[in-house]
């Protein structure tokens, strides 16, 4: 048997289909399919705008320079995530700092997060904006730090690259009901892919102007927005604020579009594949990710955690035998603050203890649509066999 990734993408005829229309057409680059796509995304989750990438990390950029992040400013978001979600914040100049983990969900602590904003609204140091990341395809406790943006005045951007296609209280995630963007991943290991790219979606029509203007130069073609000049010079667009190249080509969006017909699918799958995994790891010395009942995750990824009891093995042995035998597993997520380049920034260890915690023992073990029961299976004797 082949090597068993922890993800990967599940691509068919029809999604090669559509790449091989647009290679036909006459646009591979800022044509109709884009717009397309945008429009297919805010119909699936229910929210008024949406604006395309070239990546997650390019939208959640640019979501920091619509909300305004600059020098100064500190914008906070939970450490077990991709770096991305904190390095938006540098890349405008603003301070990073973090708030730990609930250890039920392993997002980012709402009670944890009071207790910093009460203290930071001492020494005159809130956030202007905070991340929550939507840890594995399961929603954060949004109600409650939407709670605590009004009371005190931060504003929230949720980092859902794992989560396109849950649900929170029963509302499609990136509805941006408790939120003023939300920002989804279709990176080739996520619920679905456009090869590259990303999408930040809000129900604000400022935003997303803002979020369109900072994607593509920071140039308009809208006369409302453009300093008319006189007659006699042609002026059909112009840069108005300082933007980036972050757009997303046709070639990915018809790759989404196809995609997005079948993300209720691999969901459901993704679900059945954690349901087995549930019910066969019950015994084992391993923590199996727990679901809030308001929550329905994307099941992005599926976490085991290994109970640190003596005689028993490491997460450390646990990996090794994992890829010993030819099952690939992964580490999500070494604190953010724990890399080097933010040690250097002051950050040192023991500062989210509960983050710390987790990252020492958790795996992420294969989870992705196409996942036979032959290789389930094989990953559950595998872990049976280490656990015993």
């Amino acid at each position: 048997m082949k090597k068993i990734n922890y993800g990967r993408q599940d691509i068919n005829e029809e999604d090669i289909d559509a790449v091989i229309s647009v290679l036909r057409s006459d646009w591979l680059t800022q044509g109709p399919v884009v717009p397309k796509f945008e429009t297919s995304i805010t119909e699936y989750c229910g929210v008024q705008y949406a604006v395309a990438t070239n990546s997650a990390t390019s939208a959640l950029h640019i979501a920091c320079l619509a909300l305004e992040v600059g020098e100064l400013d500190y914008v906070w978001t939970t450490p077990m995530t991709f770096v991305a979600s904190a390095n938006c914040a540098l890349y405008c100049g603003a301070n990073v700092d973090f708030v730990d983990i609930d250890p039920l969900t392993n997002n980012l602590c709402v009670h944890n997060l009071e207790a910093k904003l009460v203290e930071a609204e001492k020494i005159g140091r809130l956030p202007k904006v905070v991340i929550p990341v939507h840890l594995n395809g399961q929603s954060c406790d949004m109600a409650g730090i939407h709670l605590l943006s009004k009371r005190y005045g931060f504003k929230v951007i949720e980092d859902a690259s794992h989560a396109i296609g849950g649900k929170y209280k029963g509302d499609m995630i990136g509805s941006c009901q408790f939120s003023d963007i939300a920002i989804f991943s279709f990176h080739p290991v996520k619920i679905i892919t456009s090869g590259e790219g990303g999408m930040a979606v809000t129900n604000d029509l400022v935003l997303n102007k803002k979020l369109r203007l900072f994607r593509s130069h920071g140039i308009t073609n809208s006369l409302e927005d453009m300093q008319l000049r006189p007659n006699e010079e042609i002026w059909n667009y112009q840069q108005i604020v300082l933007g980036f190249n972050y757009r997303m080509t046709e070639l990915q969006a018809a790759l989404g579009i196809s995609q997005l017909k079948r993300i209720d699918n691999f969901v459901l799958r993704r679900h059945a594949i954690a349901k087995r995994y549930d019910d066969e790891l019950i015994g084992l010395p391993l923590i199996t990710p727990w679901q809030h009942p308001d929550s329905y995750s994307a099941y992005h990824l599926y976490p085991i955690q290994v109970k640190q009891i003596k005689g028993g093995i490491s997460q450390l042995d646990l990996h090794n035998k994992m890829q010993e035998s030819n099952i690939n597993v992964n580490l999500h997520y070494i604190p953010v603050y724990r890399h080097p380049f933010y040690e250097a920034l002051g950050f040192k260890k023991g500062y989210c203890p509960q983050a710390e915690k987790y990252h020492k023992t958790v795996l992420s073990i294969p989870m992705y649509p196409s996942l036979t029961e032959l290789q389930q299976t094989k990953v559950i004797d595998v872990l049976n066999e280490a656990m015993n």
